[in-house]
């Protein structure tokens, strides 16, 4: 596992001292190993032992034991590229290419995928799952997030799953009344911290279904009020590229529950294939 991505994916749990040891570290990778923890800690006005816990609390034994591992990342970098915090040569950088932004949407999805542990993944497929064989999936998103809402909704309506999906929250208020227990409710929020989403989640929970949150890896409350959180890791300085990173996540995490679900039950599996041969037949002429 890189050690950048390892710092990129937890960053946004950090303290305000560690988010500046991360910073710098992602901003000045290619000069770490002329740093002490001495020297590290004067750039940054702290104290040593601040740096010596950030690289400790990601596990590695030591500051050394950080700076070697991301001397190898840098080695290990293909073509002699270099990780997104690197540096530069010739004055243009590969993260103002095409090709930046397609590592950049890999790290992310890597990072992603760190911070959602099999375990994690396997209770919401599981629960979705269940749900779908004797119950109802909830589905809401608000905004750019009911893009995602609205197309895993689809997916799990080809698997056979009975979904419910809308973008008002009025609609769902009502559509909740009818929910049960055994029930899911996904709810798709990046930030996690829209009021009325909240509310809805408090409402299923007393009708004792299961919430499911879908938001970045920031503490929220959504993310709080959920029985099973699911995180997004997707951070860059710049502002039009990080929601291409997060999108480019989240759509790589979802289709990995997607494939949970068809691989876990053939019965769902030949739902899907009948679903889309039938969706074939509807568009020929």
């Amino acid at each position: 596992m890189s050690p950048l991505v390892k710092i990129r994916s937890e960053r946004d749990q950090m303290s305000a001292v560690e988010r500046r040891i991360a910073d710098f570290i992602l901003d000045n990778a290619q000069l770490l190993r002329d740093y002490s923890s001495q020297q590290l800690a004067n750039a940054l006005g702290i104290s040593q032992s601040s740096v010596v816990k950030f690289t400790q609390k990601l596990g590695f034994k030591g500051y050394p034991d950080l700076k070697y591992s991301v001397g190898e990342a840098i080695a290990r970098a293909d073509n002699g590229g270099v990780e997104q915090a690197t540096a530069h040569a010739g004055g243009e950088t590969d993260d103002s290419s095409a090709g930046g932004l397609w590592r950049r949407k890999s790290e992310a999805e890597e990072a992603t995928r760190l911070i959602n542990t099999s375990q994690t993944l396997a209770a919401v497929a599981g629960a979705i799952g269940t749900a779908g064989r004797s119950g109802k999936v909830f589905i809401i998103g608000l905004g750019d997030d009911d893009i995602y809402a609205r197309g895993f909704a689809l997916k799990l309506s080809l698997l056979g799953i009975l979904t419910v999906h809308n973008f008002d929250t009025a609609r769902m208020t009502a559509n909740v009344s009818a929910a049960s227990a055994g029930d899911v409710l996904l709810v798709f929020s990046e930030h996690g911290n829209h009021p009325a989403l909240c509310k809805i989640s408090r409402y299923f929970r007393e009708r004792r279904g299961q919430v499911i949150s879908v938001t970045r890896h920031t503490a929220n409350p959504l993310r709080t009020l959920a029985d099973i959180a699911l995180l997004v890791s997707a951070h860059d300085e710049q502002p039009y590229i990080q929601p291409l990173l997060y999108q480019s996540a989240l759509q790589h995490l979802l289709d990995g529950i997607f494939v949970r679900l068809c691989e876990s039950d053939d019965s769902r599996h030949a739902q899907l294939v009948a679903n889309l041969d039938r969706i074939q037949q509807m568009l020929e002429p």
